[in-house]
Order: structure tokens, then sequence, then C-alpha cells
């Protein structure tokens, strides 16, 4: 059975509408949003947050997608490395081109939590499970 990860887990700590915190959990919903084991996932997350330094939109988005498939593999996230490469590159280029890199630009974009949500499945790769996940955590902390 999959554990289900927070973002306290992974040392993601929320303060009202902080820019970082809400990207940081939004990559690492984006990785647990897939069918793939939530430890590897999280792992992913530390590898590209942490390890590389990639938890920015600008940062991950400077990524070439060889060294974003290279990250994924070093975490051993290898089922969706290609489209998972792809699709955290597009993630990070449509949030710094429709919302200057910030979550909370989104937020204040939407009139209630029903519109970020559908926001945030405007995203390639971001589904319903990749919503819930990040609403369980990040809900809270942006005021809608």
């Amino acid at each position: 059975m999959n554990k289900t990860i927070s973002a306290e887990d992974l040392n993601i700590h929320f303060k009202h509408n902080d820019d970082a915190a809400l990207f940081k959990w939004l990559l690492a919903s984006f990785l647990m949003g897939k069918r793939i084991q939530a430890e590897i996932a999280a792992e992913a997350y530390r590898v590209i947050a942490d390890k590389h330094g990639r938890d920015t939109p600008s940062k991950l988005a400077a990524c070439s997608h060889r060294e974003l498939v290279a990250m994924l593999g070093e975490a051993h996230y290898v089922r969706y490395d290609e489209t998972t490469a792809v699709r955290l590159h597009a993630l990070a280029r449509k949030l710094n081109d429709e919302y200057a890199g910030k979550v909370s630009h989104m937020v204040e974009a939407s009139a209630d939590r029903q519109a970020f949500e559908k926001r945030l499945a405007e995203f390639d790769g971001i589904g319903p499970k990749t919503v819930e996940i990040f609403m369980r955590e990040a809900g809270s902390a942006i005021s809608l």
C-alpha cells in the first residue's frame, strides 16, 4: 500500500500564499499524481528540488530534457521519465509565461477554489489525482 506523503515529509512548510512552498508542493504533487510508488515520487522531488536546486519555475524551465530525464532516473522514477520530463518542462514554462512563475498569481486570477482547480487541471499532465494531492495540503495556505 502506498503511504501518503505530506508536504511536511518533504520539508515543505506553508505560510500564507508562500510561492516557494506552493511551487515545491505543486512539483511534488505532480510527481506523486502518476501511477508510481509514493516513495519513488518523493525521491524524485528530493533529487530535483533539493539535490539539484530546481525548486522554482524558472530554474526548472532552464533544465534541458536530458537533465530532467537524468534526474528522474537518479530517483528511479523511470516508468514515465520521458513524458514526465516533457510535462515538467511544460509546467514550468506555462507557469512562467501565464502567471509570472507564481502559483499565487493563479490563486489571484481564480474566483474560487473550483476555478483555481480548473486552472491547475489546464497544465499538461495534471489530472484530478494531482489536483487532489495538491489541494489536500495547499488548500489551507491559499486564500480562495
